[in-house]
């Protein structure tokens, strides 16, 4: 793994009034935080599992980031990814050595795919984000961070399928002093801000955001860690994403992905609330389609 840089922005600090600390993922290996994940779950596998491999089903991050750990740990990796997935994302996969199976890209078809690859190659299962050993490795991003900066107040991640804000929920629990996590998610795909009000994990009908990795909905696994250490979720508008995004790459001058803006978004929505605090925000990763960007 690359410990990642914490970057700073003057100009960013002014606008928002607080001091923020940027974990920049998008400088990981892959791209993203799901590197992490993907790397210990397989260490924590027996030899004997090693040698049978891992399978997963993913049409993004987590089927690169399962292939790249899975290569650098030389252990054969089954990647299930739906039909309709970009052509430029299954090359990445096989690039890092995955061995992909299309199927149809209902969730139905993708895990009765991953059960047959399993009863016939004996290969561990590790789902993208509701897996204990996944939530523990994306919460490395968080304990570096406090590492680097030690008297945060909060830090701030965005809320997908779960994995990253629970495992940065518990680093912030048992590795922070008096810190907060919040989480910040789009109004368009607001579960998560849904699931913590009803006590149970709800469902998206549509999620038509840009940030397409926050998209995929909580776990029975990452939800009761949530429920419990995530003090809030923000939620932001397109609108408010976007003007985020594009301030990250003007004024920090980085690549990042829609996704990552979502929590510097509900700072700045915030901001008269987060005034003189001390901000961590967890930058996820920078896959962008360069040919569709969203300003």
């Amino acid at each position: 793994m690359h410990r990642t840089p914490v970057l700073t922005s003057h100009l960013i600090n002014e606008i928002t009034g607080a001091d923020l600390y940027f974990k920049c993922e998008n400088f990981q290996r892959m791209g993203a935080f799901k590197m992490r994940g993907a790397t210990n779950a397989i260490l924590n596998l027996s030899e004997e599992q090693k040698a049978k491999g891992v399978v997963t089903h993913s049409s993004g991050n987590f089927a690169q980031a399962l292939s790249l750990a899975a290569k650098s740990l030389k252990v054969p990796a089954y990647i299930v990814m739906p039909d309709t997935a970009p052509e430029v994302k299954k090359a990445a996969v096989r690039t890092y050595g995955g061995e992909i199976t299309e199927c149809p890209s209902t969730l139905k078809d993708r895990e009765r795919t991953a059960d047959e690859i399993q009863q016939r190659t004996g290969a561990t299962f590790i789902h993208p984000s509701n897996d204990m050993e996944v939530i523990l490795g994306q919460g490395t991003a968080a304990l570096e961070l406090l590492e680097d900066q030690p008297d945060l107040e909060i830090v701030f991640c965005p809320v997908g399928g779960g994995g990253l804000i629970a495992g940065t929920a518990l680093a912030v629990k048992y590795f922070g002093n008096d810190c907060k996590c919040i989480g910040g998610e789009p109004l368009e795909a607001d579960d998560a801000w849904r699931s913590l009000i009803s006590g149970k994990i709800e469902v998206n009908e549509t999620a038509n955001t840009v940030a397409d990795g926050l998209k995929t909905q909580l776990g029975h696994i990452n939800f009761p860690i949530i429920l419990e250490n995530v003090d809030e979720i923000i939620r932001v508008s397109e609108a408010e994403i976007k003007s985020a995004l594009r301030l990250i790459w003007e004024r920090m001058k980085i690549v990042v992905e829609p996704s990552s803006a979502v929590p510097l978004a509900a700072v700045i929505k915030e901001k008269k609330r987060f005034k003189n605090k001390k901000i961590g925000i967890i930058i996820s990763g920078g896959n962008v389609d360069l040919t569709n960007l969203p300003f």
